[in-house]
């Protein structure tokens, strides 16, 4: 039986012998782990070439073994600096308030379907590549599915039809979104090509379609009625939108 680590090691030439040869006769009876095999090993050479240049250059000053020591000296001298000054402002601010409301950190908020798309993505990409366990719960058992994951999302969940794009449910499973939980629908086409159904608790009313493109995967997000939406998949913007706007339609009728 041939494992993910040892796919994994193939693909960075850490086999050898017997094992190897067991993974290669493995590949040969299964194409469409060829294929990802054979992607993963096109990433790992261009990755490789890119740093390859890297390597070739001289060490920077700033990593010599002797500017290092020399500025962690000076780093120690204006240490004590700053902590005396820092003294200083901490008398200062206790007085008159400013420490706590002015030294408070800042964040810059990310918009709610930006976060939906990145969940979206992040789960895409875990489960998409799967080849064993791609769902939880197959699309055989549909109204189970849909009634667990509704249930634990706290709406009806429906399956889209996408037949008309050529693709179908394969089914479904239960992520986790912060406190809440998410729902992940998987369908894929006659050539093996897959795309993900994403639903979680979101608050914001973003209805507008909001597209984010990360590497080569496509995401369509959207924010209805309290729960977010994100249809994902390895497309292009014009063939993902009609697929969008078709899930975007069924969650409509069901809410």
């Amino acid at each position: 039986m041939i494992g993910e680590d040892e796919l994994q090691a193939f693909i960075d030439d850490r086999l050898d012998g017997e094992r190897r040869a067991a993974v290669e006769a493995h590949l040969a009876l299964h194409p469409e782990i060829r294929e990802r095999v054979a992607v993963e090993r096109r990433q790992r050479a261009m990755l490789r070439g890119q740093l390859e240049a890297k390597f070739a250059e001289p060490i920077p000053a700033r990593l010599r073994v002797a500017n290092i020591r020399a500025g962690q000296r000076g780093q120690w001298t204006g240490w004590m600096r700053s902590a005396a000054a820092a003294a200083v402002i901490f008398v200062v601010g206790a007085a008159s308030g400013w420490f706590a409301n002015g030294l408070a950190p800042v964040s810059t908020p990310v918009a709610p379907t930006t976060s939906i798309a990145q969940g979206a993505t992040a789960a895409f990409r875990t489960f998409v590549v799967e080849v064993a366990h791609p769902v939880e719960v197959g699309a055989a058992q549909e109204a189970h599915l849909l009634q667990w994951l509704g249930k634990r999302l706290g709406r009806p969940l429906a399956a889209p039809d996408l037949s008309r794009f050529g693709y179908k449910l394969m089914g479904g499973r239960l992520l986790p979104a912060g406190s809440a939980a998410a729902a992940q629908l998987m369908y894929d086409d006659a050539s093996g090509r897959r795309l993900t159904v994403y639903v979680r608790a979101a608050s914001g009313t973003e209805t507008a379609f909001r597209f984010q493109q990360e590497g080569d995967a496509s995401t369509f997000a959207w924010i209805d009625q309290g729960f977010g939406f994100a249809v994902t998949a390895v497309a292009s913007r014009d063939e993902l939108l009609p697929i969008a706007e078709a899930v975007y339609q069924r969650f409509v009728g069901k809410s």
